[in-house]
């Protein structure tokens, strides 16, 4: 056999850095070790890997056949490390969406570090797109997402329930009552943006109402919404988990739309290929989701 596991590994890591010198950072090794460990794959592979734009390199059909493949390789044999070594240690890097990030993970976390301290995890935020292409590109292990995935490479499991709520700044006409058609349709919206699963279930809900939002801002962060909405530029919508202090505080108030469905399913996402080493059935295992 002549491929190495040193020359997957820097395959994998090229493949999520599209950088050679990132690359071997990653792995420890010079950018001149790295870059002949990969050409020494293709040529025993007979067939280019990676396409070359400028300085970066890009997966091709060949490379993105082989990345899943090669992935499980590298799981297994970290897995057989550890269980050699009578090792209950894991290395995890999660993605997260924005609210499910900031209000969910954390107490999540900490329950998986108190059950297994050996472990580390790493945890990166990003709307549902960009966990999305994280996890195809398998720059992540696990991904939480709020919006609605229809990706085949990627297995979904049903997490947990979230509704998302309408808001407006206090002393506002609607704050505290309920909007009509009419009221929704000539406010002005402060929006996430559009790659956001918080985005696409107000898109849809508006778009099965028939309405079409006049969008003011569209922002990344909850945190610059709430402010924005405060100061009188607009309607917000989040998920109430954004929301809860704000209500309490009394410096923002809901406004109820029934005639909007707003509820969605937060989903944990998982590469189809992706070995589930013991570090990711814990997590799914916290999740409530048993495989």
């Amino acid at each position: 056999m002549k491929i190495t596991l040193r020359q997957l590994e820097v395959f994998a890591a090229v493949a999520s850095h599209g950088h050679v010198t990132r690359a071997a950072e990653a792995v420890a090794l010079t950018q001149s070790a790295a870059s002949m460990a990969l050409a020494d794959l293709e040529r025993q592979l007979s067939v280019q890997l990676f396409d070359r734009v400028g300085r970066q390199l890009l997966l091709n059909e060949a490379g993105r056949q082989l990345l899943p493949r090669a992935q499980q390789v590298l799981d297994q044999v970290r897995e057989i490390e550890a269980g050699a070594a009578g090792s209950a240690a894991f290395d995890l890097h999660l993605g997260a969406s924005l609210t499910i990030g900031n209000h969910l993970l954390p107490p999540l976390v900490a329950e998986l570090q108190r059950r297994h301290p050996q472990g580390r995890v790493r945890l990166s935020l990003h709307n549902t797109e960009q966990v999305r292409a994280d996890l195809l590109a398998f720059r992540i292990d696990l991904g939480f997402v709020e919006g609605p995935v229809q990706e085949p490479r990627l297995r979904r499991f049903s997490w947990r329930p979230d509704r998302l709520q309408v808001f407006a700044p206090a002393g506002h006409p609607l704050a505290g009552g309920t909007a009509t058609p009419a009221d929704l349709a000539g406010a002005g919206w402060v929006l996430r943006e559009r790659g956001s699963g918080t985005r696409e279930v107000f898109d849809r809900a508006l778009a099965n109402a028939t309405l079409t939002p006049r969008v003011a801002l569209e922002l990344e962060q909850p945190e610059a919404i709430r402010q924005c909405v405060r100061a009188g530029l607009g309607l917000g919508c989040l998920s109430r988990l954004e929301l809860e202090d704000a209500f309490q505080a009394g410096w923002l108030a809901p406004v109820a739309a029934p005639f909007l469905n707003l509820e969605r399913d937060l989903q944990v996402l998982v590469h189809a290929d992706r070995h589930l080493s013991p570090g990711l059935l814990a997590v799914l295992a916290l999740c409530g989701i048993e495989i």
